[in-house]
């Protein structure tokens, strides 16, 4: 009776929580009407090109695999309901199948509720935004990517693979998998849902690899790590750029943006080169370690990105729930971090954004830049418990007598 009593509790409070997600969506509450037009223009419009069967690459804010167009068309499945309406209700659909995938592993012996209460209530933290963007559809793949893995890596690689080809970040859900059959099994399987995939897209549509043109000549977001030392720069009168709206969002325009976005790539190639050293360092695998491994990848890619957009929360909040799901993640703090780091996150977007972060108010200023340094705490934080945990010393010899 108390785990039945549980899951009503658990039902009920998502039921409530979500309405109050929903309202906020549709009135006109703290930047609704900038989180609405994700969907009822830019995918709308995406969607009306898609239907003639062809991406939309001549469209500069197209920047997604080819399988990303299946999210874009699923309202289709509904179609007694406006574009609007089907988005968001199969948007909330996902919400609750991940909510109930982390219930169910949390029946296993070394299992936690935790991850499935994180995901519960930090989510509403971000008020109406994830309803309004495609990012818990992928948060989802990659989700039963990671708990597929542990006893059906085929599968698992299956999975991650789909999430791939709809956006590519779901593929750091391989990298901490046991060394092995269990990895060559899921890598194999993620390369040929991959190529699967493609094949399939490039016979249905015209021009599915054009969304690659529209990725390199990105700038610096205004809500990235480069972006708030701009801010912060700019702030104290010490640089002269301004903010533009370009490429789908608001990015710094002026002298050294460049070598900002270059100095964001190459810290990316150099996290990336970290996370292969632990690879082929960690010599102790436990339960979590994969589910670890992930959110300490996605942090790292995340916070070294010249576009850390709000929905970015979405992603850290699933990984993190995954990792809470075991009592044996070294992720704990790391995930409660995130939520607090969630809430900071809305303030930026949508509460405040016009009023102080696109004014590069004091506020603003101070705002963004405790949320990037938090934002980056938590991925030194990751990496180093990570380390700890997987990578022992080699035994010293002892010396012979």
């Amino acid at each position: 009776m108390r785990g039945r009593g549980a899951l009503l509790g658990i039902g009920g409070f998502w039921l409530a929580t979500r309405a109050a997600m929903l309202w906020l969506l549709v009135n006109d509450f703290h930047g609704s009407n900038a989180v609405r037009v994700e969907v009822t223009a830019t995918y709308h419009n995406w969607y009306n090109v898609l239907v003639h069967w062809t991406m939309p690459h001549n469209d500069i804010m197209w920047q997604y695999p080819p399988a990303a167009a299946s999210i874009f068309l699923s309202p289709d499945l509904l179609p007694f309901l406006t574009y609007f309406q089907a988005f968001v209700a199969l948007t909330v659909l996902c919400d609750a199948v991940i909510l109930l995938g982390l219930i169910r592993v949390a029946r296993r012996d070394d299992g936690s509720i935790a991850g499935a209460l994180v995901w519960l209530g930090a989510l509403p933290l971000l008020m109406a935004t994830p309803f309004a963007r495609y990012d818990i559809h992928v948060t989802l793949f990659a989700v039963f990517a990671l708990l597929c893995m542990r006893n059906r890596p085929r599968l698992g690689g299956v999975v991650a693979g789909i999430g791939a080809m709809v956006k590519v970040w779901p593929l750091l859900t391989l990298l901490g998998t046991p060394r092995g059959k269990s990895t060559r099994d899921a890598i194999v399987a993620t390369a040929l849902s991959c190529a699967a995939l493609l094949g399939v897209f490039a016979l249905l549509f015209k021009d599915t690899l054009g969304f690659l043109g529209n990725q390199g000549n990105r700038g610096v977001q205004v809500e990235s790590l480069g972006g708030s030392a701009l801010m912060a720069a700019l702030r104290l009168d010490l640089w002269p750029g301004k903010i533009e709206f370009q490429y789908g969002a608001f990015e710094y325009v002026g002298p050294y943006v460049s070598s900002i976005a270059r100095a964001s790539m190459g810290l990316t190639v150099i996290g990336f080169l970290l996370l292969l050293l632990w690879r082929v360092k960690a010599n102790r695998w436990s339960s979590a370690t994969p589910f670890d491994a992930a959110l300490c990848a996605i942090l790292v890619f995340t916070v070294t990105s010249r576009v850390i957009s709000p929905q970015y929360m979405i992603w850290l909040l699933g990984l993190a729930a995954v990792c809470l799901t075991s009592k044996h993640t070294t992720q704990r703090p790391v995930a409660w971090l995130l939520v607090v780091t969630t809430g900071l996150t809305t303030l930026v977007f949508p509460v405040w954004y016009d009023s102080e972060i696109l004014a590069t108010s004091t506020l603003g200023t101070v705002l963004l830049c405790s949320r990037n340094a938090l934002l980056l705490f938590a991925t030194v934080w990751s990496g180093v418990r990570l380390w700890k945990a997987t990578v022992l010393p080699k035994p010293a010899l002892s010396d012979r007598s």
